[in-house]
């Protein structure tokens, strides 16, 4: 099978952003998984966007029941999913109606034509056929597909009945769209042997319709021409696409193998964070166990017990859950056990937006227990950054004996990229250090501290090392059970001490651009990639724009504080209210200007590079005054 088109004109084109966008039972989360991976495999950068309805079926034909799919691939280096498309394929009106916005003037709008009908306008809440409307006929490159109608005529030998045949429009659709923009048919042929070879009628009727939607993208007269994105010029290695919560997975595995301990994963379901969960289960050969309880507290207290008793110990939920696990969490922290607890953040408050994306979870994450509490937090900036950012909380909930956060969020965790494969002797090992029976007459000690102020992480059973565990507050060294005042006011120093001089082993803040200027942007979590496309667009128009992006949250970097003071102006965009703007003004005194959305959906590069030129053109030096306060 060609890899790209060759009986009409092919351009040559940088990038591409395609979004597809259907009924939650259309298949386009497959559709766009292939074409992602089908880019990824031609060499191009990738970063996707998937977007879903919360409800597993949720109203056909409804504008809440659509479900989409964003891919950007591209021939250079890219950090988004793009912000508006070129092409934009939708399967019913209400699919059409809720993303024509995003298509770009001129942009191609191909829709399944038998999805318009009056049934479908009521459902969408539409009075007439949008594809007629005089403005969309102007401003787009309309084609109407009668996709049903030729799926069921290239599947009709198969005899698979109406229902069935219709299931198959979705790789009719891939295969127009593999067709227009040079992507090879050879991995999605693979994916369908290897998932339906079981069922050789519904494997030979799926492949049956994307060679339909080939040849039909080749044969019409409906396009003229094609386009052509040449492979990315990445760094030499062995690569494959990922998404977050696959990379958290596998990242929590190799960390467990680079201490040499078992992995034992404690949760319960809850969206965007249950894959992490359905990747672990595949992995007991690599001495994985996972445990899903019956709640988050009872979860969150298995994750404490396996710590306790020596293992690699990681629980994860999203925003509601780690509401229910706050106490338990309290009582890892004061037990002093190593451990990681992921926030995959999704819109709030309450069940708010189950499937949206949100980092609303930072103050939660920093004071959301009882008590002083204090815990490390780091945030992954990218889908394939996840990966190093599990082996990091490990490494520092080890050092230190301490529970570590990760705030990934849904953005992160359904997105994905090009990761390129390290090898296992590429990475640093963690050391870990289980303290051996005692002499009776030196009574173990299971509060001392070591240079990073963490106590022993002594193994139940081991002779000689038997100790005291519990909620209550402990007597300094000992452990016993303390009431006293003054010990009270010293283990809470020394368990804040503790956190807070990880400061001094993680990197300095590293900032893109100059370290002194007019802007500082600061970011975190899954706003990296439009931040460092917008400071990079700022900068290539001449401004005076640099970008630091903050992945450990806390402690914050040692070099934070003094990088701030430096620009005339700190802008920090998030996904919430302004939650990181507070810490930063908190802490340094300098008078952070918050950029903020909360509509389930990301920030994209226009809208950043918008608010970035405005506030650089009143730039002005701030005064000694103003920067004290």
């Amino acid at each position: 099978m060609a890899s790209a088109p060759t009986s009409k004109d092919v351009q040559s084109v940088s990038g591409i952003t395609v979004r597809l966008a259907g009924d939650s039972g259309d298949g386009m989360q497959l559709l766009g998984t292939q074409l992602t991976n089908t880019s990824a495999l031609a060499g191009n950068d990738v970063a996707t966007f998937p977007d879903f309805p919360a409800e597993i079926r949720a109203p056909r034909g409804t504008r809440a029941g659509v479900s989409g799919f964003q891919v950007q691939f591209a021939s250079e280096e890219i950090f988004t999913p793009g912000d508006t498309l070129d092409a934009l394929v939708v399967m019913n009106p209400a699919a059409m109606v809720t993303n024509l916005d995003d298509l770009r003037k001129g942009g191609i709008l191909i829709a399944n034509e038998d999805g318009f009908n009056d049934k479908e306008f009521k459902l969408a809440k539409v009075e007439a056929n949008p594809l007629d409307a005089t403005v969309v006929q102007d401003t787009y490159r309309v084609i109407q597909v009668p996709m049903t109608r030729l799926t069921r005529d290239a599947v009709a030998e198969f005899d698979l009945g109406t229902k069935l045949a219709d299931r198959c429009k979705n790789f009719f659709a891939m295969g127009l769209v593999y067709w227009l923009f040079g992507r090879s048919l050879d991995p999605t042929l693979r994916f369908i042997n290897n998932k339906f070879g079981r069922k050789p009628e519904v494997a030979a009727a799926n492949e049956a319709a994307l060679r339909a939607g080939w040849a039909f993208g080749e044969t019409t007269e409906a396009f003229g021409e094609s386009y052509q994105v040449d492979a990315a010029n990445l760094k030499a290695g062995t690569y494959r696409n990922i998404m977050g919560n696959q990379a958290l997975a596998w990242g929590l595995i190799a960390a467990s193998k680079l201490s040499e301990k078992n992995l034992f994963y404690g949760t319960y379901p809850i969206t965007p964070a249950s894959d992490i969960l359905h990747e672990l289960t595949k992995y007991k050969n690599f001495g994985v166990r996972t445990f899903q309880a019956e709640d988050e507290i009872a979860a969150v207290c298995a994750t404490i017990g396996a710590a306790f008793g020596g293992s690699m110990s990681v629980t994860a939920s999203s925003g509601p859950g780690i509401a229910l696990k706050a106490e338990g969490m309290g009582l890892g922290m004061i037990l002093e056990l190593p451990m990681i607890v992921i926030n995959v953040q999704r819109g709030g408050p309450s069940t708010g937006l189950p499937t949206k994306t949100e980092q609303s979870d930072l103050l939660q994450a920093m004071y959301g227990r009882n008590g002083e509490s204090p815990l490390p937090i780091l945030a992954p900036q990218s889908p394939a950054d996840c990966f190093n950012v599990a082996i990091e909380a490990w490494r520092i909930a080890t050092q230190c004996m301490v529970p570590v956060m990760i705030l990934s969020d849904g953005y992160i965790a359904n997105g994905s990229e090009p990761w390129r494969i390290p090898t296992m002797d590429s990475l640093p090992k963690i050391k870990i250090h289980h303290p051996e029976g005692t002499d009776p007459d030196e009574p173990f000690m299971p509060y001392a501290r070591d240079e990073y102020l963490a106590r022993p992480w002594a193994i139940p059973g081991t002779p000689g090392l038997m100790h005291r565990v519990g909620g209550l507050e402990k007597e300094d060294k000992t452990g016993n059970v303390s009431y006293d005042p003054m010990n009270h006011q010293h283990m809470t120093d020394t368990r804040a001490a503790k956190v807070s001089r990880i400061a001094e082993q993680i990197p300095a803040q590293e900032v893109y651009g100059e370290a002194t200027g007019d802007v500082l942007v600061v970011s975190w979590g899954g706003t990296y990639g439009a931040c460092q496309t917008a400071v990079r667009r700022c900068q290539e128009a001449g401004h005076q724009v640099s970008h630091a992006h903050v992945r450990y949250m806390n402690p914050l970097p040692a070099n934070l504080g003094e990088l701030l003071r430096g620009f005339r102006k700190v802008l920090v965009p998030e996904l919430n209210t302004g939650q990181l703007r507070m810490l930063l003004r908190s802490i340094y005194l300098v008078d952070c200007i918050g950029i903020n959305k909360v509509q389930g959906k990301p920030f994209t590069v226009t809208e950043l590079v918008g608010s970035i030129e405005s506030h650089v053109a009143t730039a002005s030096r701030p005064t000694a005054e103003s920067n004290a306060g």
